[in-house]
């Protein structure tokens, strides 16, 4: 049917059903399960059949409560979904569409993190070549590319809101590979430095997008599973970039590190920009409103998710005085935000704490070539997958099995009790690593004492994050963002004070400190979980 075979049904439709579909807000579908309830089905059965309709993976979408999207109401100048069905609206995807999107986004959001530590084994070689002799420069010229990742989400993921998260992100995703080229052609150390520094602002766009993805496509009750399948490529990606880069840069060039991550940004690039969809509902809408109103040739027609507001103030003023704004204010305003991001932040520095020194760690503790020491990090690889793993058949469980205990209301804290248990982990992870290096044993002892490391940031991060975006749905990629500037700046400047506290205090203390730094912050997580609910309510903030 076309759009203008649909306004002269809607036209001829009472205004009584229009308004009688706006209050009902639910598709044949929702229908289903209002209907039940209506037949009296209590709380305690409600969350019995959810357990029971994820159990069979049935095609049919589990709800934790009935959706209601905005749908179009013409006859008061608003224009929104046709119908709770609508196949436009993203959240009505296919699920095979849904998880092909996500894909895409993953890939990108696997290489750009893969990027950020594929060259740490070929510092000595870079050191060689640009007669570098400071350390601190040589950790520097690969926590750099981090500290773009912190800069970047500020501007980019409020873009993404306003314009949409296609075109953001394949822009971005440009620029991330015309720098990693720059870094692979850079003839001094500084050249390098301020290319990584440009080619992770480029690449840093898909580590928020893609969350504001997932809050576009998926219903709360699917987004743990889609965020653990995400978030592998953020935490995974770091891990396989030594691993690859060591034998790379030793038997090619450390250059060919930056030549590799070109190519395959270049294939991943193109392949987005020719399947990628939009998913941003505010975007799809805005760009429907547009149409009506030269096709009907009414243009006082407005956006319903935007009807309320200035549309020159979203589209000048908005964009420059708030687009850095919104993640800043969610960050500092928010003390749920900022605990929680302090919390990531401090745990993603000491994974790029390790990324800087294992390499010199292993090559003056157990004289291994740059080529070996990238398989220092199979450790904290194996416990990235063990724990996205669990994390990806626990965590909708949980909130299912929760909500079903609350009487049948979900709230965003219910992602975070597992993250008190996998904080543990970190501690004692630093521990074993530091003092198991300290003392000199057998070299797969420190490896295998990295992976409760791995196991535990995943089991912090993933959830974290889910909770970020059912807290924050509409502004997912802000909320996000916010995290990700914090965390990212812990990743830069975090790693250049480890040269100098390994010399001070050797690997046994200096470890054994940030392992009771991590015990202090296990906290945060059952602080939030428990009053977490109570603080967004009585004061939220106001985006």
């Amino acid at each position: 049917m076309s759009t203008k075979e649909y306004i002269e049904r809607v036209s001829r439709d009472s205004s009584d059903h229009e308004k009688a579909d706006l209050e009902k807000g639910e598709g044949a579908q929702d229908e289903e399960i209002l209907s039940a309830e209506k037949d009296s089905k209590n709380q305690d059965d409600i969350g019995d059949d959810l357990e029971r309709h994820l159990s069979r993976k049935s095609s049919r979408k589990t709800k934790l409560e009935p959706e209601k999207y905005p749908l179009m109401d013409l006859e008061n100048g608003l224009v929104g979904w046709d119908s709770q069905d609508d196949p436009t609206n993203p959240r009505n995807f296919p699920d095979n569409r849904k998880w092909f999107i996500l894909g895409l986004v993953s890939a990108i959001t696997f290489l750009s993190p893969l990027a950020s530590s594929i060259f740490a084994p070929g510092i000595p070689f870079v050191n060689r070549d640009f007669h570098n002799t400071s350390p601190i420069l040589g950790a520097f010229s690969i926590s750099v590319f981090v500290l773009g990742f912190s800069v970047g989400p500020l501007f980019l993921s409020p873009l993404s809101e306003i314009y949409g998260r296609r075109i953001i992100l394949n822009i971005s995703n440009t620029f991330f590979c015309a720098f990693n080229l720059g870094c692979a052609l850079a003839p001094n150390l500084s050249g390098l430095i301020v290319m990584r520094l440009l080619a992770g602002t480029g690449g840093s766009a898909c580590l928020t997008i893609g969350s504001g993805v997932i809050s576009d496509l998926f219903l709360p009750e699917q987004r743990g599973l889609a965020t653990a399948m995400y978030s592998l490529g953020i935490l995974f990606g770091p891990v396989l970039g030594p691993i690859c880069g060591g034998f790379i840069a030793q038997r090619a060039g450390w250059k060919w590190d930056f030549w590799v991550v070109f190519i395959a940004g270049v294939l991943i690039t193109t392949g987005i920009i020719i399947l990628n969809r939009e998913t941003n509902p505010i975007v799809l809408i805005e760009r429907k409103t547009k149409r009506l109103q030269k096709e009907l040739n009414r243009p006082e027609l407005q956006n319903v998710y935007t009807y309320k507001k200035d549309a020159s103030t979203l589209r000048r003023r908005y964009v420059l005085s708030r687009g850095m704004y919104r993640p800043l204010k969610l960050l500092f305003t928010s003390p749920i935000v900022f605990l929680l991001s302090l919390y990531v932040s401090f745990v993603f520095g000491l994974l790029f704490l390790l990324f800087t020194t294992i390499t010199q760690v292993y090559i003056q503790t157990y004289s291994w070539s740059p080529e070996l020491c990238g398989l220092a990090y199979l450790g904290v690889g194996l416990g990235f997958f063990c724990g996205i793993i669990f994390v990806a058949k626990t965590s909708d469980a949980t909130i299912i099995r929760l909500t079903k205990q609350n009487n049948g209301v979900y709230e965003p804290e219910m992602r975070l009790p597992t993250c008190v248990f996998f904080g543990f982990l970190i501690p004692i992870s630093f521990f074993w690593y530091g003092w198991a290096t300290e003392e000199k044993t057998h070299w797969i002892v420190p490896i295998i004492g990295l992976l409760p490391f791995g196991l535990g940031m995943m089991g912090i991060f993933a959830p974290i994050q889910t909770y970020l975006i059912d807290s924050f749905p509409q502004y997912a990629a802000s909320a996000v963002a916010g995290l990700t500037t914090i965390r990212c700046l812990f990743g830069a400047v975090l790693p250049l004070a480890a040269p100098s506290m390994y010399e001070e205090l050797g690997l046994g203390w200096g470890n054994s400190l940030l392992g009771f730094v991590a015990i202090a912050m296990i906290p945060f997580p059952a602080l939030i979980y428990k009053y977490g609910g109570s603080i967004r309510k009585r004061w939220p903030v106001n985006l």
